[in-house]
């Protein structure tokens, strides 16, 4: 009995990783598609020096991808540093605090999370017309120096977004956090700035970490709060990609996802690999 059951757990367990993986296996072959319709597989490509590549050396010679790529990560870096700092001192004043907004601290936190993201992204795009608008009448703004939408917005957003899953991350690290490790390096001499690089920080690193790397993951990914905060000069990659798809599909899309795709599991491998050794 107990073989039959171990069977069958076997078997749902690879059909879920099959349903889960099957898209994603099936993407990076398309890159190497020699069909420039990307709907049917017609072989692999064997074009000029670059070989099966083709459509990678396609990718990285547009500029417009290379330029959607930087913004990309100039975005996710910074908001996910903003976000990382802001969540986590978020986070240790609801463990550890009491003052009379706390309540409504703590469900704010949640508003982000659960509300539509398309909901958000208006609502943000609205603040930021409003506040632009008052800004550029209130000091004569005009031409080049009027405040639009561009990349600061965008990075604006993100961190907004972001900063409640770091906070709800480092908080879950928090719970049965053993404060008397603090109070023993408090009589050994340290004070409190010490105590938090020293003792509090290095034990909540790993849910820092975690919280910083959904944080990041989320920047790489969003596009519906991106698409309503973006302007001129700040397309991002899923930007892009929208635009590729209202026209002739190519494999040179397959080729981006498939960077994108190797791109944040090299940011998992890293991740772990500082939370074994920390």
């Amino acid at each position: 009995m107990s073989n039959r059951r171990s069977l069958w757990i076997t078997l749902a367990s690879l059909l879920v990783y099959v349903f889960l993986y099957a898209p994603i296996v099936v993407l990076v072959v398309f890159a190497f598609n020699s069909s420039k319709t990307n709907v049917i597989f017609e072989g692999v490509v064997n074009k000029g020096p670059c070989g099966p590549f083709y459509w990678f050396c396609v990718l990285f010679k547009n500029g417009e991808v290379l330029s959607a790529a930087r913004n990309t990560m100039t975005i996710a870096i910074v908001s996910t540093v903003a976000s990382t700092i802001i969540g986590t001192m978020a986070a240790l004043a609801l463990q550890r605090y009491a003052f009379p907004a706390k309540t409504f601290s703590e469900v704010s936190l949640y508003i982000p999370i659960v509300i539509p993201e398309i909901v958000m992204g208006i609502g943000i795009l609205v603040l930021f017309s409003a506040l632009f608008r008052w800004l550029n009448s209130a000091f004569g703004l005009q031409g080049d120096d009027r405040l639009a939408l561009g990349l600061g917005t965008v990075i604006v957003s993100h961190i907004a977004f972001s900063i409640p899953f770091v906070a709800l991350v480092v908080r879950a690290r928090l719970h049965g956090f053993d404060k008397a490790i603090e109070e023993a390096a408090m009589d050994l001499g340290a004070d409190e700035w010490v105590t938090f690089w020293r003792v509090t920080l290095p034990i909540i690193a790993p849910g820092v970490l975690s919280g910083g790397l959904l944080a990041f993951t989320l920047s790489l990914d969003d596009f519906v709060i991106t698409f309503f905060t973006n302007g001129p000069g700040s397309t991002t990659l899923p930007i892009y990609v929208y635009g590729l798809l209202r026209r002739i599909i190519t494999p040179e899309v397959n080729a981006l996802s498939t960077v994108w795709i190797f791109t944040v599991l090299a940011a998992l491998a890293i991740s772990q690999r500082v939370q074994r050794e920390a």
